[in-house]
Order: C-alpha cells, then structure tokens, then sequence
C-alpha cells in the first residue's frame, strides 16, 4: 500500500538531499518564518515542511498540479486531514511501545511482539477505512479518491477478520505443532510448522481406535535441560512465520508512518493559511508555466513572512513582467524594495513546491534553480573585505547555476565605490543573462541601473519604490527609469529635528 498525496507514482523521500545554497535561501528568504508557521512547535513538522520547500524547486508542473488539487481538498476539509494525520501520529507512538521485541533475537519474542504490534495497527487501519468510507464522496482529488479507493478494496471487513483469525491461532494457545527430518547423527532438520488439527475426535472415533493417535511424552517439572531443548525446538519451527510476520508489521507501520509523512505537508500548508486567513490576507493557487517561457505576472504579491510578523496586512504589489529576463528594482530607501524580492523567491518556492502563494493572482514560469546575493553584515571573523566576500559568493554560485535558474541580488557590490561597483554588478549581469539566467536586482547603484535603462533592453523591466510627494512610502512599485537619487533625507527628517537633533 502506498499513500501517493504527494506523488503518483512514489513516495515523498524525506531523506533527499536539499539545495546545496540551503542555509543562504533560509537566510535570505527569512524561510524560518514561514516554516514555523506551518509547524509551530512540531519537529516532525518542521522537519517535513523544510524537505517539501526546498526539494520544491525540482518538481515538474504535473507535481505542482497534482498537489494544488490535493492541497486544495484539503482546504474544503480540514477536520477530516488533521484526524487523519493524528490516527496516522497515534499509529506510530502505539507502535513504538511494542516495537522493541520485533528486532530481537529469539523467534518467539519476535513473533509476540509483531502480533501486538498488528493488533495495533489492525484496529487503526479499520479506523482508518471507516474514515475514507464516511467521507470520501467529499473528496475530488485524484490523490485522495484512490487513497480512499485503496481502503475500501483492500481492508475490507472480511479480510481484516481474517487477519483478526490468523493473529489469534498465531498465540498458539493450543501448543506448536510441528513437523521434523532426522538427518546426519538423527540431528533435526526442516522443521516446519503445521496446521492444528480441527478440534478432538468424537467419542465414536476415539472408542474405535485401535491405539492412541501420536505417540507422546512429557518432560518433567524440573527438567531444565529438556525444558530448553524443547523451546528451542519451538523456536526452530516457528522462525519463518515469525521472520514473515515481523515483515508485515513493518510493512503496514511503513505504509503509516509514509501516511503520516504526506500528511504533514498538507498540515503545515491548513497551519499557515489559517494564520494568513485569521489577518485577511489573499492566497491563490498559481498557474505554472514551464521553464524558460519567460511568464512572470502578478497582482496583490506580498511578502509572506513580513505579514506573519506584523498585526496588519501588507502591501501588495501588482507587476506584468512577462517575456523579461531582467527586473530592475531601484527608488526610495525603506520603500519595500526588499521586501518585494523576498516575496517574489517566497512565492517561487511556494509555487513549486505545490502550495498556494501569498498574492491575488500569480502566473509565472518554474526555475531549474534559485539563488540569493544578498548584502551580508559586517562580520567581524571575516579574513577578507566585504567585496572579496561578496565575491567570493557570485563565484560559487558561477559553479552551479545553469540556464532558466531565477538570481536574486539585493544591494550587492555596494561595498566599493559607485563606479567599480556599477562596473562589477554590469558585467556579472550581462554574463548570466547571456546564458539564459533570470535576474531581479534590487539596486542603489545608479550608474549601474541608469546605463542598463539607456541601453534600451527589450527583455528588461525597471520598476521603482513609490514615493509620495511629501516623502510618504507608498511599499508599492511602479514602472520608472532609476533616479538618481534614493531619498535618504526624507529619513533624516524622520529621525531628526530642524537642529539637528533626535526628534521627539
């Protein structure tokens, strides 16, 4: 049995290996906020939530749409998912408690423990098939519709009974019998065990029979020895229905524990639209188009993370980029520049990895890969400058980056002067947009974003942070040629007086 809400056709690895950039995407793309809203407190959570977003960025748009189809039955439902995944929680910490003898080394403890461990999980799979039978007809995803499918073929109440039957007669309350071959020094091999035979002959048969039906002994009380000999030979007998039975508890706490796995990714997903619902905020589910078709359209995007952080709603942002490889994002400090970037790699990761997007409407194209350049602090351990650092980072992403990857620059090569730095960040630009790389830059380097906008690029877009008259920031961005100034005196006004001094 498999659980398939993920895939359909296998199962979600959780032990795949993740972006090699995995802690600068975290870091840059504040993904710790957003992930400790989709788990909270849950390690299991968290740890499957990670997983899902960042393997995310290599999933094809059949995946993408088959878990928007899952994701969005799971929205119209959202009491019947969580008593799943707590059925499927319940299995694995019930199955824990006996699962220490099934390893063991004798084929009795082995057999005892994998019957209680099935018994456990026998009751929660019937649990769980009562579950898909009462409400499945709520269900329309193909994920779900043949989960449910799946229970109602396979654990059927006879087969389930059947199995109730096999567990019990596997107690052999009734004692073992077993079949033996003398070989070499009339040693035991190839015991087997048997079927017990249908109850106790009646009277009739018992008073015709010439002699007793076996021929039998009896060890005694304090026979130590033969007490051994004879479990021993038990064990012998029972090993392969043992070694079978163990195999099928594993078998059924796997198919659980994948359960539990899928599940969890569609837990975090109901966790974190509540709490975007709770403040209003707008989700969609967006339309993927495939790599390198240049689509990038968007209305009322915002950034995710910034509104979980904040009592109200933020403001979002409406752009049509379509057919552009190059955004360039200049204007008034603290006008949401950052801000707008961070909720365009949100919402890529998002997108990809099937789940709804922080935005009104959103079309775009996937990416092979996503990078971040984003200005670092001073690091006081640093061994070189600022420049070499940054550097020494856009060379690291050189080694892997490859054709239809989306780079994200948020103030890089500021650490130098204005013309080297315009210079540095022109020819890295130019470079990867000759190999087929997609770049938003947000950018105070106005030498460097006025000679792109002069060069009249086709495939570039230029937008810039809104700025009313009276110095008000708007957090929208509007098309417009870079300026040559960012406004940085309107925050002096802000923080101080006339005088100079601290405002009140």
């Amino acid at each position: 049995m498999k659980a398939l809400l993920m895939h359909r056709e296998q199962d979600f690895d959780l032990d795949q290996a993740v972006p090699w950039n995995e802690q600068a995407l975290i870091q840059d793309l504040e993904l710790n906020t957003l992930l400790y809203a989709m788990a909270g407190d849950d390690v299991f959570l968290l740890d499957v939530a990670r997983k899902a977003l960042l393997s995310g960025l290599s999933s094809g748009i059949d995946t993408i749409l088959y878990r928007q189809q899952t994701l969005r039955d799971c929205l119209k439902n959202p009491g019947i998912i969580r008593e799943l995944y707590e059925l499927t929680v319940e299995a694995s910490e019930r199955a824990k408690k006996q699962w220490w003898g099934i390893s063991g080394h004798y084929p009795s403890s082995m057999l005892y423990s994998s019957i209680e461990s099935l018994q456990v999980l026998l009751g929660l799979l019937r649990n769980l098939r009562e579950i898909g039978d009462n409400v499945a007809y709520r269900f329309e995803s193909e994920a779900f519709t043949a989960l449910f499918a799946m229970t109602a073929k396979e654990l059927g109440d006879e087969y389930l009974a059947r199995i109730q039957n096999h567990l019990t007669d596997l107690k052999f309350r009734k004692g073992v019998l077993l079949s033996v071959e003398l070989g070499e020094s009339n040693e035991g091999i190839h015991y087997a065990l048997r079927q017990p035979r249908d109850g106790e002959p009646n009277w009739l048969k018992r008073m015709l029979t010439k002699g007793p039906p076996a021929y039998t002994f009896h060890i005694a009380d304090r026979d130590e020895t033969g007490a051994q000999i004879l479990s021993e030979m038990r064990n012998l007998g029972i090993s392969r229905v043992a070694t079978a039975l163990s195999q099928s508890a594993d078998h059924v706490m796997s198919f659980f524990n994948m359960l539990r796995t899928e599940l969890a990714f569609y837990v975090g997903c109901l966790n974190l639209h509540d709490g975007l619902a709770a403040k209003g905020e707008p989700v969609c589910f967006p339309t993927p188009t495939p790599a390198g078709d240049r689509q990038h359209c968007f209305r009322g995007l915002y950034d995710v993370c910034l509104s979980l952080h904040m009592e109200r709603r933020v403001v979002g942002n409406a752009v049509d980029a379509n057919g552009k490889s190059l955004t360039i994002v200049t204007g008034a400090n603290q006008g949401g520049k950052s801000s707008f970037l961070r909720s365009i790699g949100l919402a890529q990761v998002m997108m990809q990895c099937g789940m709804f997007v922080g935005a009104e409407t959103l079309r775009a194209e996937l990416c092979t890969a996503l990078f971040t350049h984003y200005k670092r602090e001073e690091d006081l351990t640093m061994k070189s400058g600022k420049l070499d650092e940054e550097l020494g980072r856009i060379s690291e992403i050189a080694d892997h980056i490859v054709p239809n990857s989306m780079l994200l620059f948020n103030e890089s090569f500021a650490a130098t002067n204005e013309r080297e730095g315009s210079e540095i960040a022109r020819q890295i630009v130019c470079a990867l947009l000759d190999k087929g790389v997609k770049i938003l830059y947000v950018t105070h380097l106005y030498e460097f974003a006025r000679g792109l906008f002069d060069r009249r690029i086709e495939d570039a877009i230029f937008l810039r942070a809104e700025r009313s008259a009276d110095g008000t920031r708007t957090f929208r961005l509007l098309e417009g040629e870079p300026l040559e100034t960012s406004h940085g005196e309107d925050l002096y006004r802000q923080i101080f007086d006339s005088n100079g001094q601290f405002g009140k």
